[in-house]
């Protein structure tokens, strides 16, 4: 017989108290970002507040029917979710109306809704029922390509939305998959790709003193020889080839800049062009003659790096849009345009730094009030607690929103079964995702992608797809203490 404690004794109600609290400040920054002089009843239905209530309590609603469901049903119906919202991404690509450059809310009536915020509970439930069968291991290719499948299934048809911020959110997966046994070295490309991206498309334009040699591309091949040295000792513990693949490569890039310099210029990235043939040809020759398919990984490891280098261009000047070719060109410092695609950021950054210490206080924010901040009750909801509330007041929702990534930790090392695991790491890492995203979207630290503030971001589709992220796992956490008696 199956012994089931109370589920409002097995809840944790820690979560859910951070929920509330974090659902209350929010509610309160959507009063003061959308407020307007004079008005002051936050309950009327006509204002954003007012709306923003009415979708929490249905938010509060959906919570509870949330808990009062089996957890086993969430395991049961896994697949069935996922295509379901599938389907719906699919048929919000050919029926959304155009809103703002992008086709990915249904008009229902009075409500907009977008599918999007729902498809990461789907994605994630998909990737626990997947993961948590008998026969899966991380390792394998089967189990790998699927996995794949999982999470760019869903990417690509918000793309397809021209939804590319939301699209980019489930690369937080891959997080997931990295405490599930993921093998470090695809987390590691992961951040080599965006290295070199961002380095080759600063400094595409600047040249190594008075040679033609471009300061971006030069650094990423440097790196890919020297990554490449160092996977090799961290994989076999060997110094040799170490030394013949680092320190080579450094003195014979010496003498080319000596000669280049003093002697004859000449780009330098021809001699590296050079240096990564021979060290690819080098690996593969270690994996022949040792038997050894690490040398091989390692050379396609440089061969992939060297070919996303000479994509990224093509990448940024024919794949993306303008809007967001500027943003990332005022990112990055290459353009000032305060007037136009750095506005946001620029007047966000005022907002914040006029609240000083301790803020300006509830509502009176002038920056915010005023209108200055465009979009600043949704993506740019951050700039009002930073205003109104100070330094002090933006420390603690920062310390908030830390204190439930670590009881997420928490509850996900404590499932007794590899479906809530996953499940629990899926929800953790969205939630790190559009935390850190979203607070350097409104720092100028990270593009502006237009992803919302869990709980705070004005919106009822965002709110309810965290709060059903959210109140699932609560579930499936609850019933972890089902045994035998």
């Amino acid at each position: 017989m199956v012994r089931r404690d109370s589920i409002w004794k097995s809840l944790d109600w820690v979560t859910i108290i951070i929920y509330l609290m974090l659902i209350v400040f929010g509610w309160f920054s959507i009063c003061g970002a959308s407020y307007d002089y004079g008005d002051r009843d936050f309950l009327d239905f006509s204002t954003r507040a007012g709306k923003q209530f009415m979708w929490i309590v249905c938010s509060f609603g959906l919570g509870f029917i949330l808990l009062m469901l089996e957890d086993t049903l969430y395991d049961m119906f896994s697949y069935i979710i996922y295509i379901g919202l599938i389907l719906l991404l699919v048929v919000t690509i050919f029926i959304a109306p155009d809103t703002k450059g992008s086709r990915s809310w249904l008009i229902l009536g009075p409500v907009s809704l977008q599918p999007a915020e729902f498809a990461k509970f789907a994605t994630a439930l998909a990737l626990a029922k997947y993961m948590s069968a008998y026969s899966f291991t991380i390792k394998s290719w089967k189990s790998a390509l699927m996995l794949a499948f999982l999470i760019l299934l869903p990417m690509t048809l918000i793309i397809l939305q021209r939804e590319t911020g939301s699209a980019l959110v489930y690369m937080a997966f891959f997080l997931m998959l990295y405490r599930e046994g993921m093998p470090g070295v695809v987390l590691f490309s992961g951040i080599c790709a965006v290295v070199y991206f961002v380095v080759g498309i600063r400094f595409d334009q600047v040249f190594i003193a008075d040679t033609p040699t471009p300061i971006g591309e030069f650094v990423v091949l440097s790196m890919i020889l020297l990554f490449a040295g160092g996977m090799v000792w961290v994989y076999k513990k060997k110094w040799e080839p170490v030394r013949n693949i680092i320190v080579g490569s450094l003195i014979v890039l010496l003498v080319a800049y000596l000669v280049s310099e003093y002697i004859t210029p000449f780009n330098l990235v021809w001699v590296q062009w050079g240096l990564c043939v021979v060290v690819t040809c080098y690996l593969f020759f270690l994996a022949l003659s040792e038997s050894h398919w690490s040398y091989f990984l390692i050379g396609l490891f440089a061969i992939g790096s060297i070919g996303f280098l000479y994509s990224s261009d093509y990448f940024f000047n024919k794949v993306l849009e303008p809007h967001q070719q500027i943003r990332i060109k005022v990112l990055l410092g290459m353009e000032e345009d305060l007037a136009g695609a750095g506005y946001n950021v620029n007047q966000s950054k005022i907002a914040i730094g006029s609240g000083g210490l301790t803020g300006k206080g509830f509502l009176n924010g002038t920056q915010t009030k005023l209108k200055y901040v465009p979009e600043q009750d949704t993506d740019f909801i951050f700039c009002t607690v930073g205003e109104e509330e100070g330094f002090i007041g933006s420390t603690a929702v920062l310390l908030l929103f830390l204190t439930l990534i670590l009881r997420l930790i928490a509850l996900a090392e404590r499932q007794q079964s590899a479906f809530g695991r996953v499940y629990g790491y899926s929800v953790l890492s969205i939630f790190l995702f559009h935390l850190f995203i979203n607070i350097g979207m409104v720092l100028g630290l990270t593009p502006v992608i237009g992803i919302p503030l869990p709980f705070f971001s004005y919106g009822g589709s965002s709110l309810w797809g965290f709060t059903i992220l959210l109140f699932i796992f609560l579930r499936i956490d609850a019933g972890r203490n089902r045994r035998l008696v």
